[in-house]
Parts: structure tokens; C-alpha cells; sequence
């Protein structure tokens, strides 16, 4: 080959560009600058907001229907509400004045807005009724019972056929139990406990009619209400909540 085709070839071949330093006045160079401030900004706001938490009331024991809302049956939770915060009663807006609960809210449990009220809305009386059978051992303050009434079994004289038993009657259903009392004493029926139920008023006059009679009052534990959560289920709930965003 010529020198001067090896001139002509060198000519036709592309020739590299230099590339240049990325300076301030780069376009590019501020868009970077702007996305990673965001994101700093981003990821602040987000673990701020994950340890965000506030003071809230709950049960320091069972409280049923007609118990005061007072500090002295409260106990304040630190927790994590997010969008729930509203749904709670917060230290920071005090003890309701005047206010009873509603519904049984149980020990430990955060202290809802709806379960908080004007004692006037509650239409339940506390009566106190002498258990005859025996007793449930989860049946405490707070517990929800069926109240039961077992006939005495009817008594046949001589050369007389036995009678059929009488069946147990329903008494009153989803009764809410103030208290549990023990005592040895005859009017607490054979069990030795009686408890105080908090009675509808117009279940009133079957409920008394009963402790007056022979027969023997059962109270039935039953599932409504079983599903109450804790301060500490309630919290865990809300943790995992926030973790989950």
C-alpha cells in the first residue's frame, strides 16, 4: 500500500471526542444533587414518624358498665396510633369529667372513645345473685354470663309415679359481671360465690323472681367480648401496622 492511500485511510477514520469535566453549571449535576436530598429527606421523615408515639389511657383493671373513668383505675400506654390516634382517649386531653364506661373494657386495654360516656346512657342495674352450681374459674369482673334458672326436682309421695323434671329456664343472656364475691355464708347459695351481675332493666323482674325461688341460678360464661384486646395487642397491632408502611 502507498503512503499516500495510508494517508487517505487515516483521514476517514472517526476521530474521538474528549470528554469534559462535569462543572456546576451541569444540568445533570443538580438533578443528582436534588434527587439525593430527597431522598435524605425522605428516609428522616419516615424513621421520625415510625418512632413517633403518644401517651394514651388504658384499663388499669376490668372496668364494667357504670364504673367511673377516674385516674385511679388508669394506666397511661405509650404507643404507636398513626390514623387511630382519634380513636382513643390521649393524656394530653385529661380524664373525662363526670364519664363512666359504657362497655367492659378490659384490664390493659386502651381506653376507647365510643366505650367512655354520660352515666345516664347506661341502663343496667347491679344485683347480686347466689350461684348454685358450680363455678367457672375464668369467672371474674368483666366476664359476659347467661343467667340460668334449674327448677328444684318436683318430689312423688308414696305409690305416686316420679314427675318430670321441669326444664332449666333462660333467665337473661349477655349479663356483664361486676364482681365476684366469695363467702361462706347461706345466702351465697351452695357454691359459696356469688356475683353481681349487671342487669337490663326490663330482664329486672325475672332475675329477682328467681333468687327468691328453690331453685339453683347458673351463670353460663359465653364468647361475647372474648375478643377484647390488651394495650399490649393493641400496641403490637399498631407497631406492626407501622412497620408494614
Amino acid at each position: 500500500m502507498s503512503k499516500q492511500g495510508a494517508w487517505m485511510n487515516t483521514e476517514e477514520l472517526p476521530q474521538a471526542r474528549r470528554l469534559r469535566r462535569p462543572t456546576w453549571r451541569d444540568p445533570r449535576l443538580g438533578v443528582g444533587v436534588l434527587l439525593v436530598a430527597a431522598a435524605v429527606a425522605l428516609g428522616t421523615w419516615a424513621v421520625r414518624d415510625a418512632a413517633a408515639t403518644v401517651q394514651v389511657y388504658a384499663a388499669g383493671e376490668a372496668l364494667t358498665p357504670g364504673d367511673p373513668v377516674e385516674a385511679d383505675v388508669l394506666s397511661v400506654r405509650e404507643v404507636r396510633l398513626g390514623e387511630d390516634e382519634g380513636l382513643y382517649h390521649l393524656v394530653a386531653d385529661g380524664v373525662p369529667d363526670g364519664a363512666v364506661v359504657t362497655r367492659t373494657v378490659g384490664a390493659g386495654e386502651l381506653v376507647p372513645r365510643s366505650a367512655v360516656g354520660d352515666a345516664a346512657s347506661v341502663d343496667l342495674r347491679p344485683v347480686v345473685v347466689p350461684l348454685g352450681l358450680a363455678v367457672p374459674a375464668d369467672l371474674a369482673a368483666g366476664a359476659v354470663v347467661d343467667l340460668w334458672l334449674a327448677p328444684p326436682a318436683p318430689i312423688g309421695g308414696v305409690g305416686q309415679s316420679a314427675a318430670a323434671a321441669p326444664e332449666p329456664a333462660l333467665l337473661a343472656a349477655e349479663l356483664v359481671v361486676a364482681e365476684v364475691v366469695e363467702d361462706d355464708s347461706v345466702l351465697s347459695g351452695a357454691t359459696g360465690t356469688s356475683v353481681e351481675l349487671l342487669v337490663p332493666r326490663l330482664d329486672l323482674p325475672d332475675v329477682l323472681a328467681a333468687v327468691s325461688t328453690d331453685g339453683q341460678l347458673v351463670a353460663v360464661p359465653t364468647f361475647v367480648g372474648a375478643g377484647a384486646a390488651t394495650a399490649d395487642q393493641e400496641a403490637a397491632a399498631v407497631d406492626e401496622k407501622g412497620d408494614a408502611t
